[in-house]
C-alpha cells in the first residue's frame, strides 16, 4: 500500500514539474555579420528573479522588452511572459548563447544553451517589385559639427551632433553603437529636452535634420587630441517602385550605420611670456572681489570674508587665492560656494569661498591685498586684477603683550602663548595613592598564573608555527596578498600626493597595476593593453569598466608631463577609486 502510495505522489509531482516550460527561441541560428537576431525566452507561469544571459559576441541594441498574455478558453487558462531582445553579432564564428534562469515557487528553472553560426555579410532578398528608388548610402550622414579646431588650453569649444536625411527618405529609430569618447577633455552634456526636426542646407541641397547631442569641452592639455566618434543603428523607410491599391508609395524598412568620424583638436598651450607667478589656470573674463562683512568689531565677534570670482570661462578649473591674515586673527578653512551654468558658449556664473576671521586681541591689523591672474581670450594676454587692502578694526579685548605682538607681525614664530591665567593649568590636581600593605608573591594568583603560563602557551606557539609554514609555502598567496597591500598602499600614497601632479600619477599608475596583478594572478611582463583586456573580460568585467580601467592606466603616463589642473586630479582620483570598486564587485 506505501509503495502504491509513494508511486502516485511521484507521477503527481512529474506531472507538475512538467507543466512549467521556460525555454529561449531565436529567429534563425545561422545569420550574417550584417544581420540582427531576436530572441525570446518564453515561460508558461509567472516566474520571477529573471537572470539573463551574458550573450558573448554579441551586442545588445534592443531590450528586454517584456510581453504578458493571458486568455481562457472552454473554462483553461493559459499564461505566457516573454522577454525579447534583438543582437547584432560582433565578429564572425560560432557562439553560445547560455542558459537563462528564473526562480519559481522555491525552484529554478533553466533555458537549454543555443548555438548561434555568425557568417560573412549577406545580402538580404529582396522582393523584386520592391526595388528601393533611393539608397540609404546616400541620403543620411552623421555629422558632428565642432565649434573651433585650434583653441587654447581651458578654452570652451562645443560639439553638436546633427543627423541629417533627406526629403526621400524616413527614419523610426535609432541606437547608439558607440558613445563619444571625450579623453583630456572636461566635459558636460547640454540637455535636449525635444528633438525637433528642422531644415537646412547640407552638401548644396536641402536635407532634414535633428540635433541629437550637445557637448561642451574644455582641453586639459595641449597637442593633437582626439574626439572618439559617435555610431548609431538607424531603422530607415526607403520608397519603392510599387503603389499601394490606393496609388500611395510602397516604402520598405531597412537599416542604416552611421558614424561621425573621428575628429582630431589642435590645442595651444597658454603662453609662457608674461605668465604671472600667482596664475592657476583660470582662461576667459573674471571680475574679481574680496568683500569683509565688517571691518569694526568688538570682543568675541567674528567677520567672513567673501573672495569671489565672476565672468566667463572655466569657472569649476581653477582654485581662487587664498588670503594671507596676521596671526592674531584665527582663519578657518574656507566653505566653497559654486552658482555656474554651462551653456554652449561654456561656463559663466560666480564661484567664491567665504572664510570666517576671528580677531584674538584688541587693535588695528591688515588683511593683504590679493591677486587674480586670468588669460584674457580676447585679447591673448594675461591679465591681474588687484584687491584693496582691508583694515580689521578691534574696538576692544584684550591687549596682546610683547612676545605676541612680535609674534603677530614676525612669520614662522607661534601665535599661542601661555597667558598668566594658564600658567598653573598642567599641576596635576589628582593623586593616586597606593597602599604600603604588600601580599606575599608566593602562593598568590600571579606566582600560579606565571608557572602554569608556559604549559598553556606551547599548544598555542605549535599552531602559530604550523599556520606560518602553512602560509610560507602558499607562494601564489603570497604573491596576490602583498600586491593588495602594494595596491592599498600606492593608492594611499597618491591620495596624499594629490596636489603634486607627478608623483600623484606615478603612485596611481602603481596602485592599478599591483591591483591587475592581485586580482588576475599576473605578473609585469603579462601586462600589455590586449592581455589585460582579454583577461578582465574572461573574468565576467563589464567592457565599459575594462575600457575605462585601459583608458586611465595610459592617461596615467600621459598626464604627468601635461598641463593639468588640480580638478582634473581629482577626476582621477575619484575615477580610479570608482573603477578599482567596480572591478571588485564584477571579476569572478
Amino acid at each position: 500500500m506505501k509503495k502504491f502510495i509513494i508511486a502516485i505522489v511521484l507521477l503527481v509531482s512529474n506531472s507538475l514539474l512538467a507543466q512549467v516550460q521556460f525555454e529561449a527561441k531565436v529567429s534563425k541560428n545561422t545569420l550574417g555579420l550584417n544581420e540582427r537576431l531576436r530572441i525570446d525566452f518564453t515561460m508558461n507561469i509567472d516566474g520571477d528573479n529573471f537572470n539573463q544571459p551574458s550573450f558573448e559576441g554579441f551586442r545588445v541594441i534592443a531590450g528586454p522588452s517584456q510581453q504578458v498574455s493571458q486568455s481562457w478558453v472552454n473554462g483553461k487558462s493559459s499564461f505566457e511572459k516573454t522577454y525579447s531582445y534583438y543582437l547584432l553579432p560582433l565578429q564572425k564564428g560560432a557562439f553560445i548563447i547560455k542558459q537563462a534562469s528564473i526562480e519559481y515557487n522555491g525552484q529554478i528553472y533553466k533555458t537549454s544553451p543555443i548555438k548561434i553560426n555568425v557568417t560573412n555579410a549577406v545580402q538580404e532578398a529582396k522582393d523584386p517589385n520592391d526595388v528601393a528608388q533611393v539608397s540609404a548610402d546616400n541620403n543620411i550622414y552623421l555629422v558632428a559639427d565642432i565649434s573651433k579646431t585650434n583653441p587654447y588650453i581651458n578654452e570652451p569649444i562645443t560639439v553638436v551632433y546633427k543627423l541629417y536625411f533627406s526629403y526621400n527618405v524616413g527614419i523610426s529609430n535609432w541606437r547608439e553603437l558607440d558613445k563619444p569618447k571625450y579623453n583630456d577633455f572636461w566635459s558636460q552634456n547640454i540637455d535636449i529636452k525635444q528633438l525637433v526636426g528642422e531644415e537646412g542646407m547640407f552638401k548644396g541641397e536641402k536635407y532634414r535634420f535633428v540635433v541629437l547631442r550637445k557637448t561642451v569641452l574644455y582641453p586639459q592639455k595641449s597637442g593633437k587630441l582626439v574626439i572618439e566618434p559617435l555610431s548609431l543603428d538607424i531603422d530607415v523607410q526607403l520608397p519603392t517602385n510599387r503603389r499601394d491599391m490606393f496609388g500611395r508609395v510602397v516604402v520598405t524598412n531597412g537599416s542604416k550605420r552611421v558614424s561621425a568620424g573621428a575628429k582630431t583638436i589642435s590645442v595651444k598651450a597658454l603662453p609662457e611670456a608674461g605668465k604671472p607667478a600667482g596664475f592657476s589656470g583660470a582662461v576667459g573674463k573674471f571680475d574679481f572681489r574680496v568683500t569683509p562683512s565688517k571691518t569694526n568689531l568688538k570682543n568675541g565677534e567674528s567677520l567672513t570674508l567673501l573672495v569671489s570670482a565672476s565672468g566667463n570661462g572655466n569657472m569649476k578649473l581653477f582654485n581662487l587665492p587664498k588670503p594671507e591674515v596676521p596671526n592674531s586673527l584665527e582663519m578657518y578653512d574656507p566653505v566653497h560656494n559654486e552658482q555656474v551654468n554651462t551653456a554652449l558658449t561654456g561656463m559663466s556664473g560666480k564661484i567664491s569661498d567665504t572664510y570666517t576671521i576671528v580677531p584674538q586681541f584688541k587693535g588695528n591689523y591688515a588683511i593683504k591685498p590679493m591677486q587674480f591672474s586670468y588669460f584674457d581670450l580676447n585679447s591673448g594676454t594675461y591679465k591681474t586684477i588687484n584687491s584693496p587692502e582691508i583694515m580689521v578694526n578691534v574696538l576692544d579685548g584684550p591687549m596682546a603683550n610683547n612676545e605676541q605682538a612680535a609674534a603677530a607681525t614676525t612669520a614662522g614664530v607661534a601665535k599661542n602663548k601661555i597667558s598668566s591665567s594658564d600658567q598653573f593649568k598642567y599641576i596635576k590636581l589628582k593623586s593616586n595613592l597606593v597602599s604600603m600593605k604588600k601580599e606575599d608573591f608566593f602562593g598568590s594568583k600571579s606566582f600560579y598564573g606565571l608557572l602554569f603560563l608556559p604549559f598553556l602557551i606551547l599548544p598555542l606557539i605549535v599552531l602559530f608555527k604550523k599556520k606560518k609554514e602553512a602560509i610560507d609555502g602558499d607562494v601564489r598567496g603570497n604573491r596576490i596578498k602583498l600586491n593588495n597591500k602594494l595596491a592599498k598602499k600606492y593608492l594611499s600614497e597618491a591620495k596624499k600626493q594629490i596636489n603634486n601632479k607627478e608623483p600623484f600619477y606615478v603612485a596611481l599608475e602603481k596602485a592599478m597595476h599591483n591591483f591587475l596583478k592581485a586580482k588576475l594572478h599576473i605578473e609585469t611582463s603579462e601586462m600589455s593593453k590586449s592581455n589585460i583586456q582579454d583577461l578582465l573580460l574572461s573574468r565576467n568585467a563589464s567592457p565599459e569598466t575594462v575600457i575605462e580601467f585601459i583608458a586611465l592606466t595610459e592617461n596615467c603616463e600621459l598626464a604627468r608631463y601635461a598641463l593639468t589642473s588640480s580638478s582634473v586630479i581629482h577626476q582621477d582620483f575619484d575615477k580610479a577609486v570608482l573603477i578599482i570598486s567596480d572591478l571588485e564587485k564584477q571579476i569572478s
